[in-house]
């Protein structure tokens, strides 16, 4: 449980931020594996002190401006297709396109369904469904079978 605390601090005390408590240079002088990981973020910290920033090019503010002085200048595209060209429009003309929509579909009547071809699942679905009552007592199916056997070897 040791290693994880100090290895928690290990940026820090690597970045010269906190010190080492005597209890973590005892445990950092028993422990090879946090002295070692302690070394290479050290090692890691003084590489990133000596790195400088490169410098942009002394042209690139004039370049920029001078971008910038064209963007402004280019005349404005005329017509309602340059509103598509602005996200927040373009997503609120959707939403009352949607909305337009939906409300006409739900105003105009529903065409009702066609009716399931005789003997498909949905017509056997739709005949037990109507005659549950009947087909609820197994005995009378029972009996139905018995008859048709009956009828089916005089």
């Amino acid at each position: 449980m040791k290693c994880d605390e100090i290895r928690e601090r290990m940026p820090d005390v690597a970045a010269g931020f906190c010190e080492l408590t005597t209890e973590d240079s005892n445990h950092l002088a028993s422990c090879g594996g946090c002295a070692a990981k302690l070394k290479e973020m050290r090692a890691t910290m003084a590489l990133l002190d000596e790195w400088k920033t490169p410098e942009p090019s002394p042209y690139f503010d004039v370049r920029l401006q001078a971008r910038l002085r064209e963007e402004i200048a280019k005349p404005r595209q005329a017509g309602w297709m340059h509103w598509f060209r602005r996200p927040v429009l373009a997503a609120a003309l959707t939403v009352v396109m949607g909305v337009g929509i939906g409300l006409y579909v739900a105003r105009t009547p529903e065409n009702p369904l066609p009716p399931p071809a005789p003997g498909s699942a949905v017509s056997d679905l739709q005949t037990l469904e109507n005659n549950h009552e009947m087909y609820a007592d197994f005995d009378l199916l029972d009996e139905l079978e018995v008859q048709q056997n009956v009828v089916a070897n005089p």
